[in-house]
């Protein structure tokens, strides 16, 4: 009897829990992912949307630089008038120019720091993005020097609609 209650009390007790193939796995699995992680990072532009209730006609100044995207080129207007206009070259906006341009308003008019790009319909995000970063600066390379040093241009950028 008391056999048979040995082999009794032996099927009763539960087996121990063996963790060492997980421990393993882990082991291995966590440096992997961390090795392997893409660590991204987040930009946030601070961007203003214009609205002509904000601005009386007393505090506009004088000169507003806008880069009018469209279908068919860029345009660079004053407020009231388009400076001059870009055509599309190659079935890409030329920057290029667009830069150019941009420099040499920056020589008119060098305290200037506002501008604002205004898009039509339908045109890609990424468009907005080339142009904004031309807006923003322009790399001018040094005579004599390989280096291209970037120039701030206008460094404060309101977006919105194209009229």
């Amino acid at each position: 009897m008391t056999r048979r209650h040995f082999r009794k009390s032996r099927r009763d007790e539960a087996p121990g829990l063996d963790v060492t193939t997980f421990m393993n796995l882990m082991v291995v699995l966590i440096p992997f992912l961390l090795i392997s992680a893409v660590f991204s990072r987040v930009t946030i532009m601070e961007l203003s949307v214009p609205t002509s209730a904000g601005k009386s006609t007393a505090d506009r100044p004088n000169f507003t630089i806008e880069v009018i995207v469209r279908k068919a080129g860029l345009e660079i207007a004053n407020g009231s008038s388009v400076e001059a206009a870009i055509p599309k070259k190659d079935g890409q906006y030329d920057m290029k120019l667009l830069s150019q341009m941009l420099m040499r308003l920056k020589a008119r008019f060098p305290q200037k720091e506002e501008a604002t790009v205004l898009m039509e319909p339908n045109i890609a995000y990424d468009y907005l993005i080339q142009i904004m970063d031309a807006v923003r600066g322009a790399g001018v390379q040094q005579e004599g020097s390989e280096a291209v040093e970037r120039m701030v241009l206008f460094p404060n950028i309101s977006i919105g609609d194209a009229p």
